[in-house]
């Protein structure tokens, strides 16, 4: 115990979260990495010489940090939702509810194994794209602060749902129609520049635009909003994510009972 947060109890259900998908490593990083890769080669192949977002920038490199981005969305998402729902239907989600772990050292477990995952699966497509795409760092801190900020929001948003959901086919909805359609319109695949007057507007009210735009910032150096703004809006998505997902852990929303 140190400082009244109790540090052994905090790691011992980190490390127990993050072994939990390493034990699967196929599934859990090598999966969407592939996936990833199935992306870039389809559509950096269909378009690389017919699209140009950024001058002197190809699309197939543009193309690299979005699905990168996606990446970490999607599994730090999934990592910590499917541990909760999953604890929650076999009944021994009440063995970590019975140890000695308050609220935030609950959540801050759950949280940082997703951004452990996340962190991985990116790293992993960025090894494997750079073997045959040429990809700049103009900001290098630029994208660990945003892929550690979109790693921690989605691992924060999956703690939530995986409090919210009492079933299986309910997380999967939520990721169904909510995860995925964010991810994807967010300038994953294009520049919100090419859309007309009205969806430009609408890209701007999704937070995942912002964690993906600042992240290809760190890249290339530019990007569809400013640095600032993308920071602001994410560091601000985050926290209103960690106090729900926080207030909900506190209140025993759905898990004692």
């Amino acid at each position: 115990m140190s400082a009244g947060f109790n540090v052994r109890g905090f790691y011992t259900l980190f490390a127990k979260e993050v072994r939990r998908f390493l034990k699967v490593t196929v599934q859990t990083v090598l999966t969407p990495m592939v996936t990833a890769l199935l992306y870039l080669l389809v559509f950096g192949q269909a378009l690389e010489a017919h699209v140009e977002v950024y001058e002197g920038i190809g699309y197939t490199a543009f193309l690299i940090p979005g699905l990168m981005m996606m990446s970490i969305i999607q599994n730090a998402f999934a990592n910590s939702s499917s541990s909760l729902i999953q604890s929650k239907m076999t009944g021994n989600l009440v063995f970590v509810l019975l140890a000695p772990l308050s609220s935030l050292e609950f959540f801050a477990a759950f949280v940082l194994a997703a951004v452990v995952r996340g962190l991985l699966v990116a790293l992993a497509v960025y090894a494997v794209a750079v073997l045959f795409v040429d990809l700049p760092l103009a900001h290098p801190w630029a994208i660990a602060v945003f892929a550690v900020i979109g790693s921690a929001t989605l691992g924060a948003l999956g703690v939530i749902a995986g409090i919210w959901a009492d079933k299986y086919d309910q997380l999967a909805g939520f990721q169904n129609f909510f995860i995925l359609p964010l991810s994807f319109l967010s300038g994953v695949f294009y520049s919100i520049h090419s859309l007309p007057g009205v969806w430009q507007q609408i890209s701007h009210f999704n937070p995942f635009f912002y964690l993906i735009d600042g992240f290809r910032w760190g890249f290339f150096g530019q990007g569809d909003a400013s640095v600032a703004l993308s920071l602001s809006v994410s560091l601000g998505f985050l926290f209103l994510l960690a106090g729900l997902g926080l207030y909900l852990l506190r209140k025993g929303y759905k898990i004692r009972r």
